[in-house]
């Protein structure tokens, strides 16, 4: 499951002892081919994240994360680009409106 699969959750990790759920969106995708493209993709997964928090679809599939703080991460591949930090900078306030708190890292090889 990567980004492309904008209505799926592509990765949960449930730190059950320290009460802390991530939810991964794993982007493999480089920003310098179709930057507007890729941020529509990103912003379709962000959003399918949401539902699925809100819902409490989370709780039905994974009953031991009810109290658990949640955190929406974009795990990249490629640095993101100026574009796609601008875009974040908002999603992070969208996101941390919600209730959640959201994050980005780059892999290194």
């Amino acid at each position: 499951m990567s980004i492309l699969d904008t209505n799926i959750i592509d990765v949960i990790g449930i730190d059950v002892p320290n009460g802390i759920v991530r939810l991964g969106i794993s982007d493999h995708l480089a920003w310098d081919e179709d930057e507007n493209g890729h941020l529509i993709l990103l912003q379709d997964k962000i959003n399918t994240y949401l539902v699925y928090l809100e819902s409490g679809q989370v709780y039905e599939n994974n009953p031991n994360t009810k109290g658990c703080k949640f955190e929406i991460e974009l795990v990249a591949k490629y640095e993101l680009s100026q574009g796609a930090l601008d875009f974040f900078k908002q999603a992070k306030m969208i996101v941390r409106g919600a209730g959640f708190d959201p994050g980005y890292r780059v892999l290194v090889d």
